[in-house]
C-alpha cells in the first residue's frame, strides 16, 4: 500500500513541476564510496581511541563495509590506502569483497607517515627520497589495475614550517615530474584525482594548498588527471559550491571526499554542521548535470563521491550509515530545485525569487521520498534503524580491542 505521506509529497511536487521518477532514477543511481580506514581505530594528535570490536586486518573492513552496502543500498565499493591495506594477494582480498556484495575501489597512496617523508616525498629535495615516493605511486597504480580501479586519490602532506626552509618553485617542478612519472604508467581508463589542503601538517605553506594549484597540476599532466574536492580541506568562509561550480565548468571535477568541519579538518560525518553547504554544492551539480553543454554534463556524471572520515568517538559503522543518509538527504533537496523557475529569477535579475526558489527546494521534508526510493531499491527505508536491529554491531565485539588502525 502506498505511504500516504508519499502521495501528498508526490501531489506537491508536481504542482511545483517536478518530474519525480527522474528525481528517483538520479537518487537510485547515487553511489558513496567508503574509507576502509574509517572502519578502524582512529584519534587526534594527541590519542588513538581504541574502540571494541573495530576490523583487526582489510577483510574484516570490508566485512564491516559491506553492512553500509546492506542497509543503505547506495555504497557498493570499499576505498583501499596503502600500505594500511596492504595484502600479499589482492586478488584474495578482490575476491573476498565481491563475496560480502561490494568492490574494491579508488586507490589511495601513503606518501606521509615514514621518516623517509619528515621533510616531504615527492617535494623533498633529496632524490632518493623523491624516487621511493615515485615508486610508491607507480606501485598504486599497478594494485588499482590488479583489482579493477579506475581511481587513485592523491594526498600530499608535503609543506614545510618556517620561512626559507625550501624553495616552493623547485618543491613545485618536483612535484610535477614525480606526477607526470606517476600519470603515464596510468592506463586509459585510470584517472588520478588531485586532492589540496590548506594547511596540516605543514604550518607555514602546504605544497598543494588550494584547488587552483590542483587545477593547474590537473591541466598540466593532461585529461586523466582531475580534482579531487575534500569539505574539510579549506579555509573558513570558503565558498565550496563555487569551486565545484568552477571546475564543472572546465570538465575537471573528479570527485569528493566527504566530511565535515567547524574549523579545521574534523572528520565528522558528513552534513554534521553544515547541510546547507553541502545541499548548495549538490545544487551546483543538479545544475550542471542539466547543462547545455555535453563535457559538463558528461563531469557531473562521472563524479567519484566518497567519505573520509575517521570517526573517534561514535561507533564506526553507524557514522558511516549516518553520513551515506545524510549525503542522500541533500541531495535528493537539490534535486527538487525547479531550475527553471532559478533561471527565471537569475534572468529577471529578481534577487529574492531565486534565492527563494534554491531556499524553498532545501526546507522541503524529503523523508517519503527516501523511504519509497529505498523500498523500490530493497533496503530498509530506515538503515540505521535496520543496522541498529540487526545485532551486528555486537557481534562484533568478540574481535576485542586492539584491531588495525593508522
Amino acid at each position: 500500500m502506498t505511504d500516504q505521506r508519499y502521495v501528498l509529497f508526490e501531489q506537491d511536487q508536481q504542482a511545483r513541476g517536478i518530474n519525480l521518477e527522474e528525481v528517483k532514477a538520479k537518487l537510485k543511481a547515487l553511489k558513496v564510496e567508503t574509507p576502509s580506514w574509517g572502519y578502524g581505530d582512529s584519534g587526534t594528535r594527541f590519542k588513538v581511541f581504541q574502540q571494541e570490536g573495530v576490523p583487526r586486518d582489510p577483510f574484516e573492513k570490508l566485512e564491516d563495509a559491506a553492512q553500509v552496502q546492506k542497509y543503505t543500498g547506495v555504497s557498493p565499493s570499499v576505498a583501499i590506502h596503502i600500505p594500511w591495506d596492504k595484502v600479499d594477494d589482492y586478488g584474495k582480498l578482490k575476491q573476498h569483497a565481491e563475496g560480502l556484495g561490494v568492490k574494491l575501489g579508488a586507490v589511495n597512496p601513503n606518501l606521509f607517515q615514514e621518516d623517509d617523508y619528515k621533510f616531504g616525498s615527492v617535494t623533498n629535495s633529496d632524490p632518493a627520497v623523491r624516487r621511493k615516493a615515485t615508486e610508491h605511486l607507480i606501485e598504486c597504480v599497478n594494485i588499482a589495475k590488479e583489482i579493477g580501479s579506475k581511481d587513485l586519490s592523491l594526498w600530499f602532506a608535503d609543506g614545510t614550517n618556517y620561512p626559507g626552509q625550501a624553495d616552493f618553485r623547485k618543491r613545485k617542478r618536483w612535484m610535477y615530474e614525480c606526477l607526470q612519472e606517476m600519470y603515464d604508467a596510468l592506463d586509459d581508463n585510470q584517472r588520478m584525482l588531485i586532492e589540496y589542503k590548506f594547511f596540516e601538517p605543514a604550518f607555514y605553506h602546504t605544497d598543494l594548498a588550494d584547488w587552483g594549484m590542483s587545477f593547474n597540476m590537473a591541466q598540466k599532466l593532461g585529461p586523466k588527471a582531475e580534482v579531487l574536492v575534500d569539505t574539510g580541506h579549506h579555509p573558513q568562509g570558503t565558498n565550496i559550491e563555487h569551486i565545484v561550480a568552477y571546475l564543472l565548468d572546465e570538465k575537471r571535477l573528479g570527485g569528493f571526499h566527504f566530511n565535515s568541519r567547524k574549523y579545521a579538518d574534523d572528520d565528522l560525518f558528513a552534513g554534521a554542521l553544515n547541510p546547507y553547504e553541502l545541499f548548495l554544492t549538490f545544487f551546483q551539480i543538479v545544475s550542471a548535470l542539466n547543462d547545455e553543454d555535453a563535457g559538463v554534463r558528461q563531469n557531473a556524471e562521472n563524479i567519484a563521491y566518497m567519505l573520509d572520515q575517521c570517526h573517534n568517538l561514535e561507533p564506526k559503522i553507524p557514522a558511516m550509515i549516518r553520513s551515506i543518509t545524510n549525503v542522500q538527504t541533500m541531495y535528493a533537496k537539490a534535486l527538487l530545485i525547479n531550475l527553471d523557475e532559478v533561471q527565471k529569477a537569475q534572468e529577471k535579475q529578481d534577487v529574492l525569487a531565486a534565492e527563494h526558489a534554491v531556499r524553498q527546494a532545501f526546507e522541503i521534508d524529503v523523508t517519503p521520498l527516501l523511504h519509497v526510493v529505498r523500498e523500490e531499491m530493497g533496503v530498509p527505508r530506515d538503515p540505521m534503524a535496520a543496522f541498529l536491529k540487526s545485532g551486528y554491531q555486537d557481534k562484533i565485539l568478540a574481535r576485542g580491542k586492539g584491531g588495525a588502525s593508522w
